[in-house]
């Protein structure tokens, strides 16, 4: 186990060798997971740069031009000859580990988290997931998520027999934008609930309402919707939940939901009565390449303890070894009788995908100016090895299922924009050779949890 100063000492030379090469979306789970580590070291130089990778990350969140990491620069010859040292020692390690004489290797894989882990939490006992002021902007200016779910909403008002006006819309988690409760409005709903748990949010939010002058239409109730009873005890006509974490499940969808279909909407086992209708988690096995270059007794991923690192769906430092499968998915409708057992799953690798992979991985790190012989060796070791199950979240918003959110490209998992993250638990200290035709099995254990004020769980072993 490293000492604590040995820790920090790695952990420093990771960010600097990570940002001399233009890779940034691991900065801010690094700072999650060793906040009094990094906290201690006095060093102006890791501060500006954490800042920088922080401001970057917001970036490939937010910028609508398409990112690349072509124009990042070496930010010093001792953080490069550090890069350079690591990955080597990881090629050597992953070449010696693949030399099995044909004989079938089983290696044992596992991750476990809590879903607040990592994130933000609205409270201080780290129960439920919360956002800042980024984040939410970040959701509302997604062109793949806002326009659709503004879609639905206008078409589910314009089919009600009695027109818009006839409609009572409840809204989980409305933010302090108010965005959909505001689109439902607009579209000529009749009333609109707005639940919001985050007090600072509910506040802009009223605010909000009140300076376009719908204050008359939509109410503001501040609180965990499980706590709130509609006035005169109505039940609204359908409900917009977008409480959609990039694990499906994990911002609490399944509690919120469950007791909203008992409680809050009037027709609850109908699809027309929840926008979105279904929510799915895909997961695929997938390489890592900072997993292949930063690794023991320089740096431990141990101590992430379970924490998955999260992606910009557009980062190709991540890609995956087969096609995704569905493992986790949400009817609102039929919520009552989900069930949350645990399910195995067998992937093969993809030897078409491992060679993509690989040119792609020397693509960038070419781009980066790593020389030739070591981004060969580089990302052939990484485009044939498995670092843990990468995972997403696609929402089906109206009850005919024409209407689809996808946070990655649908049905295959490339690379696209999105607000929504790559979730991706390493599970195993050292990456995992693999090549075409391997199968790796898991088990995945959700546990999306009935109580709105506990955070799921996960678990996946194999």
């Amino acid at each position: 186990m490293l000492s604590r100063m040995h820790a920090i000492f790695s952990l420093t030379v990771a960010f600097e060798a990570y940002a001399a090469w233009g890779f940034t979306s691991f900065a801010s789970t690094m700072q999650r997971s060793f906040p009094l580590a990094l906290h201690n070291v006095k060093n102006e130089k890791m501060t500006a740069l954490m800042q920088q990778m922080n401001d970057e990350d917001e970036a490939l969140n937010n910028a609508q031009l398409d990112i690349s990491r072509r124009s990042a620069l070496l930010s010093a010859a001792s953080s490069t000859a550090a890069l350079l040292a690591i990955s080597s020692g990881a090629t050597q390690a992953l070449a010696d580990d693949g030399s099995n004489g044909g004989v079938i290797r089983r290696t044992p894989i596992k991750a476990a988290w809590k879903a607040v882990d990592g994130l933000n939490s609205l409270e201080e006992d780290k129960k439920v997931v919360s956002f800042d002021a980024s984040a939410y902007k970040a959701m509302m200016d997604d062109p793949s998520r806002t326009p659709l779910f503004e879609k639905a909403i206008i078409q589910r008002l314009n089919s009600a027999p009695g027109g818009p006006e006839s409609q009572i819309v409840l809204d989980l988690g409305t933010g302090p934008f108010a965005l959909f409760a505001i689109v439902a409005a607009k579209a000529g709903a009749g009333k609109v609930y707005a639940i919001e748990a985050n007090k600072g949010a509910a506040r802009l939010a009223r605010e909000t309402i009140k300076k376009i002058g719908f204050e008359d239409i939509i109410e503001v109730i501040e609180g965990f919707s499980s706590d709130v009873t509609l006035p005169n005890n109505v039940k609204a006509d359908f409900a917009v939940a977008e409480i959609i974490g990039s694990v499906a499940s994990e911002e609490g969808a399944y509690a919120t939901v469950l007791d909203a279909h008992n409680r809050l909407v009037k027709e609850p086992n109908l699809s027309s009565s929840w926008i979105p209708n279904r929510i799915q988690t895909y997961a695929a096995p997938a390489s890592y390449t900072l997993h292949n270059m930063f690794q023991p007794p320089e740096f431990d991923w141990g101590k992430l303890d379970g924490e998955p690192v999260r992606f910009n769906c557009r980062d190709k430092g991540l890609q995956l070894l087969s096609d995704p499968v569905i493992v986790e998915d949400i009817s609102f409708a039929d919520i009552t009788k989900y069930k949350m057992n645990g399910r195995d799953y067998i992937f093969t690798m993809d030897g078409n995908r491992i060679e993509e992979n690989s040119l792609s991985f020397f693509e960038e790190l070419r781009k980066n100016r790593m020389g030739k012989v070591e981004a060969e060796r580089v990302a052939q070791a990484t485009g044939g090895s498995f670092t843990g199950m990468a995972m997403w979240p696609r929402l089906i918003l109206d009850a005919e299922e024409k209407i689809d959110v996808n946070s990655r490209a649908y049905p295959f998992g490339g690379h696209q924009k999105s607000h929504w993250q790559t979730v991706l638990p390493i599970m195993s200290d050292l990456p995992v050779p693999v090549k075409g035709g391997d199968e790796i099995t898991v088990s995945v254990h959700f546990d999306a949890g009935s109580d709105i004020k506990a955070p799921p769980s996960y678990r996946i072993s194999g």
